[in-house]
């Protein structure tokens, strides 16, 4: 360790972002200060969508996850990802 890196009291998130944004934290730490981490309870934000889907193709993607015993949105969630993944 460098110096120790003193932290204000922060009125807001606001004021908090903006401190964090201008440190350069080189000059407080070495590499070989840094621990790796995990953070195992964290994920990933999501947002409610709507989407037409007809129905035919509803109940073929409810059968398709009931035969891998997991919820239908999921698997939903899982063609997407494949389908967009693939793109890149």
């Amino acid at each position: 360790m460098k110096k120790p890196l003193k932290l204000p009291k922060f009125k807001n998130e606001d004021e908090e972002r903006n401190f964090w944004a201008k440190l350069d934290l080189s000059k407080y730490y070495e590499p070989s200060d840094m621990e790796p981490v995990s953070f195992p309870n964290l994920k990933p934000t999501s947002r409610a969508i709507s989407i037409r889907i007809p129905e035919y193709l509803i109940n073929r993607v409810k059968e398709k996850a009931n035969s891998l015993n997991i919820p239908y949105q999921s698997l939903i969630k899982q063609y997407i990802n494949r389908g967009v993944m693939m793109d890149l």
